[in-house]
């Protein structure tokens, strides 16, 4: 085996290939020749699905040669070597080819797996306008009379209303569709899809034109993600007939609208793409889409195969599936990130605003109450509370940033968070905790010590004095925890987990950074930006207990939780991608690779599931705040969980990957479990 590919083992993926051969117009002998040569390629890369163009054994272009006996006859013997060696490769292949049935001739698309014919599929939609003229040659498949054929020495299922099975891989079942009939207004792959499909294949010859392979590039990908499916699309290339048009192989795979793999056109070689899809995905997606639940493809026949498996043990063998970015919340591209911050700040200032426009009634204008600790999230729900102000005209003074330094203070945190307050020209108030924190200790018998419990006072007094001073000038508290610390219980319940709204309860702790640097590099002036991107370089601290000697604070939140883009990515990929840890570790650490040991990854894994489960009664009391990207855990919409269920399951494989002994790993990580 490749060195990664025992990572794909068991965890859903399936390896496929789309081709584009180099054919010659009626030369079925030479053309059969290169769809094995490819076949074998495949075979070498580990693949178990390959398809071909449309009409490839023979070419597109034959034009009134369809109607010539011989050309018909040697594509059925073309038919017969790509079932021989499908046998010897252990390769699966989609291949296109005239077949006769009835006294009539389709347009198809032909099944062949482990040396056997699945079934055959005939094109629906002829086109027959400008440069096509199908209907002179072929019969629509929506006026086949027969349910099977006898081709090649074999009996076989015929008709567009078949879907395969694999028995052997759970999650993989294919339609094919041909070239045109994608391009209807009800293509065949929507309903195949509803039937249970999980893997499109389109065989085509669609003709180059100035312009038009951006569309068709649209055009699969959003099939691939209005289906929720991997799209193979198999174009003709260069080979065919030049009389009238042009064909260039654009050939693609795409997984529910994400582009895997995307071939170079106007090549006369063979193009051979070849990546893994993710079935588990898919199967996810579908299970969370009100789409799939609530509708029917319509009545479909079920055809049962084996989908065969190459014998390749080379390097090319070795994992093809793109690595999975580091940071699915925040976009690589710093285009597409910039506009990605656009829009979530945008979603969390116009959530605020509806909020604000609705529970104003004082002339003066609205009035908010925010925890200003000199940290990202409060720093970030400071800049939403701004923003929004703006938006509505509102007076910047109905802001109140409330600072409360106690016990675990830095006077780098604090001084930011005053000096941003001041730049803002908000209201703000400073207002020590540290002796009404001691006396409320004092009254409930704390021995003094450092624990759980002297934290979390701390948090509690911090909102109770939030909630007071809303109370007093008529507004209400904004909350300021991020999605990460909801899903890892990293905040203290009816403390910094409660709040009247919560701006921050949909970004994580990876888009908040980005959020406060986008804020610094956009929208506000130098001196504001200087003090945000001193925020940003900050490590992340709850400063819930007393600072080193040198004034630094003790307590650093990655430390105890994990660094923010693992949790964050296992956020993704737990909530969002329904994944096992064993596929969440496996992805990580292809992610992560020589960023973080294995056993690190693991250990961190072990707290996420640990703190994930055991903090729900969080996430059931937490108030209003709107959803921002495509991960959200409020209660009354996307993450309904019980608060008492049971995380045996998922730390028993944790522990089957050999991760830390499990108390071990979760009781340092302070206040994660309180």
């Amino acid at each position: 085996m490749g060195r990664n590919e025992p990572e794909l083992t068991g965890l859903g993926y399936l390896r496929v290939a789309a081709v584009s051969p180099p054919v010659r117009v009626a030369d079925v002998a030479h053309n059969t020749r290169a769809t094995v040569e490819a076949l074998e390629r495949a075979a070498a890369r580990g693949c178990r699905l390959a398809v071909f163009p449309e009409l490839g054994l023979t070419g597109y272009t034959c034009a009134d040669l369809f109607h010539q006996e011989v050309l018909l006859d040697a594509a059925e013997q073309g038919l017969r070597e790509v079932l021989r060696a499908s046998l010897r490769l252990g390769v699966a292949a989609i291949a296109g080819l005239p077949v006769r049935v009835g006294g009539r001739l389709y347009n198809c698309a032909a099944l062949v797996a482990g040396g056997r014919l699945a079934g055959v599929v005939p094109k629906v939609c002829l086109p027959t306008a400008g440069e096509y003229h199908e209907q002179r040659w072929f019969t629509s498949g929506a006026l086949r009379t027969r349910d099977e054929v006898e081709i090649a020495g074999d009996r076989a299922p015929f008709g567009e209303d078949l879907m395969f099975a694999a028995r052997n891989l759970p999650g993989c079942t294919i339609g094919v569709e041909i070239c045109e009939d994608l391009w209807t207004p009800q293509p065949a792959s929507g309903r195949l899809a509803l039937g249970g499909a999980t893997v499109l294949a389109n065989l085509s010859a669609s003709n180059e034109l100035a312009g038009k392979s951006r569309r068709r590039r649209d055009l699969v990908r959003e099939q691939a993600a209005r289906c929720a499916a991997a799209y193979v699309y198999a174009a003709a290339g260069p080979g065919e007939s030049s009389t009238d048009t042009v064909f260039g192989g654009h050939s693609m795979i795409v997984e529910n609208g994400a582009t895997l793999a995307e071939s170079r056109r106007f090549g006369f070689e063979t193009e051979l793409l070849v990546t893994d899809v993710d079935l588990q995905h898919l199967g996810g997606v579908r299970a969370r889409s009100s789409g799939f639940s609530c509708a029917t493809g319509g009545p479909l026949r079920r055809v049962e195969f084996s989908l065969p498996r190459p014998e390749s043990d080379g390097p090319a063998a070795g994992a093809l599936r793109p690595v999975p970015s580091r940071t699915p919340f925040v976009p690589e591209d710093p285009e597409e990130r910039a506009e990605h911050c656009f829009e979530a700040f945008s979603i969390q200032t116009t959530a605020l605003c509806t909020r604000l426009r609705h529970l104003t009634a004082r002339r003066s204008g609205p009035v908010v109450s925010i925890g200003l600790s000199g940290g990202l999230d409060s720093t970030l729900a400071l800049l939403v509370a701004v923003k929004s102000f703006d938006r509505l005209g509102a007076d910047r003074r109905g802001v109140v940033a409330v600072t409360m330094p106690g016990p675990g203070t830095t006077s780098r945190t604090r001084s930011n968070a005053e000096a941003l307050a001041g730049l803002l020209g908000v209201t703000c108030e400073v207002i020590p905790i540290g002796e009404s924190t001691a006396h409320h200790l004092g009254a409930i018998g704390h021995a003094g010590r450092h624990d759980a419990t002297f934290q979390n006072a701390q948090a509690r007094e911090r909102t109770r004095i939030l909630m007071d001073v809303a109370g007093l000038h008529g507004g209400f508290n904004l909350g300021t925890g991020d999605l990460t610390e909801l899903a890892l219980g990293y905040c203290t319940f009816n403390g910094d987990q409660m709040s009247m709204y919560h701006v921050n309860a949909g970004v994580p702790k990876t888009l908040v950074r980005q959020l406060v640097q986008w804020c610094a590099d956009t929208l506000f002036d130098e001196k504001t930006a200087a003090v945000l991107r001193d925020i940003c370089a900050t490590p992340s601290t709850a400063e819930l207990l007393p600072p080193t000697a040198d004034g630094r604070s003790s307590q650093n939140t990655e430390e105890i939780v994990g660094p923010d883009e693992l949790q964050d990515f296992f956020v993704f990929h737990t909530v969002h991608s329904g994944f096992s840890p064993r596929k969440v570790f496996r992805l990580a650490e292809r992610a992560f690779e020589g960023r973080y040991a294995p056993e690190q990854i693991l250990r961190w894994l072990g707290i996420f599931y640990y703190a994930f489960f055991g903090s729900q009664f969080k996430r059931s009391a937490m108030p209003d705040g709107p959803k921002v990207t495509a991960v959200g855990l409020s209660p009354r919409a996307d993450w309904r969980m019980p608060s008492d269920a049971v995380s045996t399951l998922w730390l028993r494989e944790i522990a089957d990957l050999r991760a830390l002994p499990g108390e071990e790993r979760v009781d340092d990580a302070a206040r994660v479990a309180v």
